[in-house]
C-alpha cells in the first residue's frame, strides 16, 4: 500500500508542477466551457506520464462531468468548442463526455472535430 500512495503522491507533484503552464495555456480559464472558478488540472490519462497533452485545466463542473456526473444540455453545449483543440485531453476528454450524452447534435460535431480519426471512431460506433 505504501508504494501505490507514495506513487501517488509522486504524480500528483507531477501534475502540479505543469499547473502554471496549464493555466497559461488555457489563459487561466475551463478549457472545456471557459469558466473561471474551481481551477485544477484533470487527468485525461491516467496511465501515462502526466503532460500538457494528457492535463485539461477545468473548472469543477466541467471535472464532475469528466467523471461522469450527466450534464443537462446547456452545459453539454458549453463544452462544445473544446471539441477542436489541438490539446487531446482537451478535445478526446470534451468528445467522451459528448458522445456518452446521446444527444442528436452529438455525432456531427464530434465527426467534425479535430481528434484523432481512431478515437473518433470508437466514440462513434
Amino acid at each position: 500500500m505504501a508504494k501505490g500512495y507514495q506513487a501517488n503522491i509522486e504524480r500528483q507533484e507531477q501534475i502540479g508542477a505543469l499547473g502554471k503552464t496549464l493555466a497559461k495555456r488555457a489563459g487561466f480559464a475551463c478549457e472545456w466551457c471557459g469558466g473561471k472558478d474551481d481551477l485544477r488540472p484533470w487527468d485525461y490519462r491516467p496511465d501515462r506520464e502526466p503532460s500538457e497533452e494528457t492535463l485539461a485545466l477545468l473548472c469543477g463542473r466541467c471535472r464532475e462531468l469528466a467523471e461522469g456526473r450527466r450534464g443537462d444540455l446547456h452545459e453539454l453545449r458549453s463544452i462544445r468548442n473544446a471539441l477542436w483543440s489541438p490539446v487531446p485531453a482537451v478535445a478526446e476528454g470534451a468528445a467522451r463526455v459528448l458522445a456518452a450524452s446521446r444527444e442528436p447534435w452529438v455525432r456531427e460535431a464530434i465527426e467534425e472535430s479535430l481528434i484523432d480519426e481512431a478515437v473518433k471512431g470508437e466514440l462513434l460506433r
